[in-house]
């Protein structure tokens, strides 16, 4: 398994209006850049999406995978993936939400294995995008609400 990559932000809004946004998957593509496109494949009782198929085009990382999704009631979501893709053999993260204040710190942990060879500093590289961009694009999604 390869290094995680782990970054936080803090975003003003309550942990529920930040849940609200990571569990609207349709909408990904309009604040997560490299997401091109994610379909909710099922449901969980609670409502929430269990499995989703994500068109992902991060640079040098870019494959269509399904992930699966564990949600921790309103202090976050981690996930895997459940049907690789070409490029994509491994793909582990989650969201971890904390009371701050009067926000709501996130931290975003990825880790993604490779079925093609890729030198480790840009797989790397490529991960920390996917986690800054991600974190940003969250932040500014739920405060824009």
């Amino acid at each position: 398994m390869a290094d995680r990559t782990t970054s936080s932000t803090t975003i003003s809004a309550g942990r529920a209006d930040v849940l609200a946004v990571i569990a609207d998957f349709p909408a990904y593509p309009e604040w997560a850049g490299q997401v091109k496109s994610a379909e909710v494949l099922s449901t969980g009782p609670d409502g929430r999406p269990q499995q989703v198929r994500f068109a992902l085009d991060a640079g040098p990382i870019s494959d269509t995978y399904t992930l699966g999704y564990a949600w921790q009631d309103d202090d976050g979501v981690s996930w895997q993936v459940v049907e690789p893709g070409k490029m994509v053999s491994d793909l582990r993260g989650s969201y971890r939400l904390a009371d701050a204040g009067s926000g709501t710190e996130v931290t975003y942990e990825l880790t993604v294995d490779l079925s093609v060879p890729m030198i480790g500093m840009i797989r790397r590289k490529a991960e920390k995008v996917i986690v800054d961009t991600a974190l940003k694009g969250l932040k500014k999604r739920v405060e824009g609400r």
